[in-house]
């Protein structure tokens, strides 16, 4: 049993980021975090925008609190069908630096 004073801290579960693509254009962030919630608490929700149009481009990030969710989120819902579209949902890499400037 753990003690006030005691030097034992509870570690929290460290985050995980999925990258969900094959998305239907007309989905909401809003949609797309109640879907995934099932699996766990939802830290953030991003949907990317084409940056001329503002139009969805297809493909999201969902960031789960937990990395354990996140591998319940990966396991339940690749390949479920949303929309007539089979989902693509897998941990996201890291992004990598900029290619360069742009003129």
């Amino acid at each position: 049993m753990q003690q006030a004073n005691s030097p034992f801290k509870k570690v929290a579960a460290m985050s995980k980021t999925l990258f969900v693509g094959n998305l239907p254009y007309t989905m909401t962030e809003d949609s797309l975090k109640e879907l995934f919630q099932a699996a766990g608490t939802v830290a953030s929700v991003r949907i990317v925008l084409d940056r001329q149009t503002q139009q969805p481009k297809g493909f999201g990030f969902v960031e789960f609190e937990a990395s354990d969710a996140a591998d319940t989120a990966i396991a339940e819902l690749a390949g479920h069908r949303v929309g007539g579209r089979e989902l693509v949902v897998n941990e996201a890499r890291p992004r990598e630096s900029s290619r360069g400037a742009r003129y």
